[in-house]
């Protein structure tokens, strides 16, 4: 059933337009939030806008119905033991619940004024089946934590507390709050005039779970992690539901939450399983999409299977997300630091190291040795400016690469043989990079962490400099400088220094007294009794400690001795690879100009291109990539810039070539624009490490020079 057909079925389903209060005053008759159903969120605010609505409809003369929206339920014709009929609601929980406190709220003031008239007739009309079982009394049946709350209000016992929060119990104080003496009549009034359209469902003959899509797309707004739960849940029967809920999937809830936002992160736990089950990372978006397809089935036999997998990692997410729950001190250290840098894109990888560290299939240096080496890989990289799209194809298939029997060792191979912009940076290159980087503006959360690693290498007496106001980052030349340093530096030290190093971490330290440092000359920050740098126990001020004045010659000395540090810390493996033979092949973004060079062969998507010709190469990407996602060409500048059409007019394009039957692209540009282009639609569909190209090589293998290729 397409969407389109799903919402014309919605439209001749049995749909009624329904009073409230008859629809609620319906004999012996439950109105069931299942368990798959979010739970009760209604603001203050839209609570406020709907007693607004039903004061001003009860008010009028003129208004004799105000639409409050649909409900929808399902229909399984099923029967309680004591006759009592259960409808499934899986749309309208929001508004059944909110009408339900206002009628608790009327049916209090009632039992305070005395009446006791309207409160039998509130109680047994609206909020209970009065000859029903204990389970059925209730007309509306929430799920277990709004249930035990709509019970409390109901008992009305002034000597009980609620100790838990509950959404029901602030809307009702908020409605208790403005319904009164004055005014309750006009309430009932207008609830008498509240209308809605009542849609019912056969779930034999309609789809309940393509139907609450349907509503869905037209405004409900359900986080990915809401409609998967809806997928798996709603086709079973109530036990069934109850026992998958509680067994698995109110497990992956309580798990998948970052407790210090207590927020919930499943759909994103759910994304990164996906990636490693698919090797493909979902759209955000579309990860009920992807999880549909991968799971077409929710029987219960199978849902137990694929519920059981996902389970298995969601504890370990929990401790990727939140560090504080890893009782070992050693591993929460590595965890913290790892969520200071949010290596998100890692968590597929390392949720499945988990699950091995935790069955004991590696020891726990071997697992802290990858969270070592993870932080290594990618925070070298951040120093570098590399792509960080460039590391969701990395991790995502990493655990493929891993040999039980060589565990660490087959990590490290595989991150040391990535090329280009994949790389695990060198030595050389990544202190050449660091001793430039502005490491002042970077996010506090990456700043801090430089500064705590090199603190506390090996060090005892750990400072925290996390959340600690006491120690604060301090510039030794300072960001505005005592008129003394002026005397004190050679001019082109000052205006080198200002410009090059200020904010570099050669001219960063940390201290727990800032304030009283300032801006003074440098012998002064030094020697300040009981506040410089010589009376600090910090390791980033033992050199400080020691020198006379502080230039440009000293920034760079320093730097060399913090960088012995830096190389310890973040360490590139130290293994031998055996490469395999030079091939000479290399990222298209890191070749040299392709001036007068031909290509021997070209490399996309791990598959092999026979072009020798510049030209070639460019019609070639340009066409797999339109293939792959034309919207892209129009939806972005890329259409343009490579001159797409279908219409060819003389002298436009100026020498066409076609891509497909109907669009055609312009060529007659240089070899160089034709690899700027390339690069160019790389980037916009994130595919930079997809094209790896290689130079044809004379006898000698130099690159062979040819005449310009146009």
């Amino acid at each position: 059933m397409t969407k389109h057909e799903t919402q014309l079925r919605i439209l001749f389903m049995k749909a009624n337009e329904t009073k409230v209060e008859d629809f609620l005053s319906s004999n012996k008759t439950q109105f069931v939030i299942p368990v798959y159903q979010r739970n009760y969120d209604w603001t203050t605010g839209q609570c406020k806008q709907l007693l607004d609505d039903i004061l001003e409809v009860g008010i009028s003369k003129k208004m004799n119905a105000h639409f409050i929206g649909s409900i929808v339920y399902v229909h399984d014709d099923v029967y309680t033991a004591s006759s009592t009929k259960e409808l499934t609601v899986i749309d309208g929980q929001q508004r059944l619940t909110t009408l339900t406190l206002i009628y608790l709220v009327i049916h209090r003031l009632a039992i305070h004024l005395k009446n006791d008239g309207l409160v039998n007739e509130i109680s047994e009309t609206y909020l209970i089946n009065k000859f029903s079982a204990d389970e059925e009394k209730l007309k509306l049946r929430p799920t277990d934590n709004n249930d035990r709350a709509l019970k409390f209000l109901l008992r009305c016992d002034p000597n009980e507390e609620y100790s838990d929060f509950s959404k029901l119990i602030d809307n009702f104080n908020y409605f208790k709050g403005r319904i009164t003496e004055n005014n309750y009549q006009t309430v009932l009034k207008g609830l008498s005039k509240l209308m809605f359209v009542e849609v019912s469902l056969d779930r034999e003959k309609d789809d309940p779970q393509r139907i609450f899509e349907s509503l869905n797309s037209t405004g409900l707004e359900l986080a990915q992690a809401d409609l998967i739960r809806n997928y798996i849940l709603m086709g079973l029967n109530r036990k069934d539901q109850n026992k998958i809920y509680q067994n698995y999937w109110e497990v992956i809830e309580q798990l998948a939450k970052d407790e210090t936002m207590n927020a919930s992160r499943v759909s994103d736990f759910i994304r990164d399983y996906l990636t490693l089950e698919n090797k493909n990372i979902p759209n955000k978006g579309k990860v009920y999409l992807e999880f549909k397809e991968k799971y077409p089935t929710t029987t219960l036999e199978d849902l137990e299977k694929i519920l059981s997998g996902i389970k298995s990692l969601v504890k370990h997410y929990n401790k990727l997300i939140n560090p504080k729950n890893e009782a070992d001190k050693h591993v929460r250290l590595q965890l913290e630091y790892i969520n200071r840098l949010e290596i998100n894109v890692a968590h597929p990888f390392l949720m499945k190291v988990y699950d091995d560290y935790f069955n004991s299939i590696i020891d726990k240096n071997t697992f802290l040795a990858v969270l070592d080496l993870v932080q290594s890989f990618t925070w070298r990289r951040f120093i570098l400016g590399l792509p960080t799209n460039a590391l969701n194809k990395i991790f995502m298939s990493l655990y493929d690469k891993v040999e039980l029997g060589n565990y660490l060792f087959s990590i490290q191979k595989t991150l040391l043989q990535r090329t280009g912009v994949q790389r695990f940076p060198k030595n050389a290159e990544f202190l050449e990079a660091l001793k430039v980087k502005d490491v002042y503006n970077i996010k506090s959360k990456n700043r801090t962490y430089l500064l705590e690693r090199l603190e506390n290498f090996e060090n005892r007496e750990p400072v925290i400099i996390e959340g600690n106001e006491d120690i604060t980052i301090e510039h030794i030349f300072p960001q505005n400088p005592d008129p003394k340093w002026k005397i004190e530096l050679e001019n082109d030290d000052y205006i080198f220094i200002k410009e090059n190093y200020l904010n570099t971490i050669g001219n960063l330290t940390l201290s727990g007294n800032n304030g009283k440092l300032g801006n003074k000359a440098f012998l002064e920050k030094r020697d300040l009794q009981e506040a410089g740098y010589r009376d600090s126990r910090l390791w980033l001020n033992k050199y400080l400690s020691t020198i006379q004045k502080w230039d440009k010659s000293e920034i760079e000395k320093r730097f060399d001795f913090i960088a012995d540090r830096v190389l310890k810390i973040w360490e590139i493996p130290d293994i031998v690879i055996v490469e395999k033979a030079d091939t000479n092949e290399i990222s298209i973004f890191d070749a040299e100009e392709p001036k007068f060079k031909r290509l021997e062969y070209a490399v996309f998507f791990d598959q092999k291109i026979h072009v020798t010709q510049v030209t070639k190469l460019y019609v070639e990407v340009i066409k797999q990539l339109f293939e792959l996602q034309p919207e892209t060409f129009f939806t972005t500048e890329l259409g343009e810039r490579i001159g797409l059409t279908k219409q060819l007019l003389e002298g436009n394009p100026r020498q066409p070539i076609a891509i497909n039957d109907t669009y055609y692209i312009e060529s007659n540009i240089d070899s160089k624009s034709k690899f700027d282009r390339i690069k160019q639609a790389l980037t916009i569909f994130d595919f930079e490490d997809e094209l790896m190209i290689k130079y044809a090589e004379d006898k000698q293998g130099a690159p062979q020079l040819f005449p310009l290729d146009r």
